[in-house]
């Protein structure tokens, strides 16, 4: 954690709530430059964001005002100092539609209760797109007030850059970049003066008490209505099935009719058009990220990616003459080589326990051995509470007991960095297994709480399988488990 972005986020928490924070602990960084921090103090919690590149901040802070103002579900800006390039937010927890919706999948695939909550999410994405654009002040949108020729060539360039040179795709440079003008000029012809989210997908969209908050819209700006629904229901590894991508879009449409009159035969056929271009913009983060900055895991998005191209060049057609272009991704479709990045070995598996050190450490029944053991009797112990001892560390009331411990997030840090640390090593040397075990006196409370924490942090951070026990809740109650 860089110390000054600490002491800053501490000065400006101090000023914010008049009491000092108790814990800061730095959140996993994802797709931006953006670091993240969970400062708790005084039984609560807040977010605090710092981000190098000011005219963003300016662009974040202006929209969630305006938001604001306009009944949509953002987090509450509670304090800011922009010269220091921090701001603090209400806290809306841990839970992306992303993370829930893979969870979910699991057990019962694209289940009626994920439809049911992408229903939500797409309820709300006209008030953004109508409602909301039409007192935004577009002055401050970042890099360019509008998502125009400009915006769109620097996409395009982005993808045969970054992902078609380094995917080591054949093409005629000046033939493609010729398809990339007709392409444009298409996709300007629908209306374009709407707001226009940028990045609308599911690691954007937080959960809160089965409800969704929406997050990142920094990037926003003028634009086509049909980008930001091609976003969310084309985001590759959400995987969306295609009979539900068609009865969500029909969804949108009905919804956006209560709004303005929509023509839907139009409205679709610049749809895919648009849907198009984000896989593109997409590609290109992915071979940036992956193939340029070597981070992995965007190179296992590629192949949903391309699933949806194959599936899109068959069954949709754009009304112009773009024939290097449409051959170019027609390579893109059928390619062994990158479709390869989704087919490598199983992701590192980890085993998380908690246990009661009356029955003794688990045995790790994979055959490796080794994996770490964290003694919980340490911290404070709400065992000794009456109203505590028949709850868990699942129940709200002993985790919020837990989180005003100072000494808990202090113990958890140590065990984030001796965690991460092993799983970079691990997935560098192909390793397969890693078992992790939290242990207290009775096995019910501070291991529980502390398992599950780890949980949810990997979850976040790492590309990685895990398999959770409470060896001494779940068979108390197995329903639990």
């Amino acid at each position: 954690m860089d110390k000054q972005i600490e002491i800053n986020l501490k000065a400006l928490y101090l000023k914010y709530a008049g009491t000092p924070v108790e814990t800061i602990i730095e959140l996993a960084s994802s797709g931006s430059y953006r670091q993240y921090y969970r400062l708790q103090g005084n039984g609560s919690t807040v977010m605090g964001a710092y981000n190098h590149d000011t005219k963003e901040n300016t662009a974040f802070l202006v929209f969630s005002k305006h938001f604001l103002q306009c009944g949509l579900p953002v987090p509450k800006v509670l304090a800011a100092d922009e010269a220091h390039d921090i701001y603090l937010l209400e806290d809306l927890g841990n839970i992306t539609l992303f993370s829930w919706l893979s969870e979910k999948r699991r057990d019962k695939g694209f289940s009626d209760d994920i439809v049911s909550v992408y229903k939500k999410v797409i309820a709300k994405l006209p008030r953004f797109q109508v409602v909301a654009a039409k007192e935004l002040d577009y002055s401050v949108c970042y890099p360019r007030e509008q998502f125009d020729r400009q915006s769109m060539l620097w996409d395009l360039s982005y993808f045969k850059y970054y992902f078609l040179k380094l995917a080591k795709i054949s093409f005629d440079e000046q033939k493609l970049e010729d398809d990339f003008q007709t392409f444009c000029n298409y996709l300007l012809q629908t209306d374009c003066n709407y707001f226009l989210y940028r990045d609308f997908q599911s690691r954007n969209i937080m959960l809160c008490n089965g409800e969704p908050f929406f997050i990142d819209y920094q990037g926003g700006r003028k634009g086509a209505l049909q980008y930001d629904i091609a976003s969310l229901l084309y985001d590759a590894k959400a995987d969306i099935p295609q009979e539900v991508r068609t009865q969500l879009l029909a969804f949108y449409i009905e919804t956006l009719k209560t709004y303005i009159p929509v023509n839907e035969k139009e409205f679709t056929e610049y749809y895919y058009g648009y849907v198009i271009i984000r896989i593109m913009q997409a590609l290109g983060a992915y071979g940036f990220r992956g193939f340029y900055e070597k981070k992995e895991h965007f190179l296992q998005s590629i192949p949903y990616a391309l699933d949806n191209l194959a599936w899109l060049l068959e069954n949709t057609s754009i009304p112009v003459k773009i024939p290097t272009l449409m051959n170019v991704l027609q390579k893109l479709s059928k390619s062994e080589a990158l479709r390869q990045f989704g087919k490598k070995e199983a992701p590192l598996k980890l085993v998380i326990n908690s246990f009661s050190y009356k029955n003794g450490i688990p045995t790790d029944d994979s055959g490796h051995g080794g994996g770490f053991v964290f003694d919980c009797r340490s911290l404070h112990n709400p065992g000794r509470y009456e109203e505590y001892k028949t709850l868990s560390g699942k129940d709200k009331e002993v985790i919020d007991f837990l989180r005003k411990e100072t000494g808990v997030y202090e113990f958890m840090n140590h065990v984030y960095g001796l965690v991460d640390s092993a799983v970079e090593n691990y997935q560098k040397r192909r390793f397969s297994h890693l078992q992790v075990s939290f242990g207290c006196t009775g096995g019910q409370h501070r291991s529980v709480f502390c398992a599950n924490m780890l949980t949810d942090h990997l979850k976040k951070k790492f590309d990685v399988e895990t398999e959770l026990h409470h060896t001494v809740i779940d068979k108390i109650n197995p329903a639990a488990s």
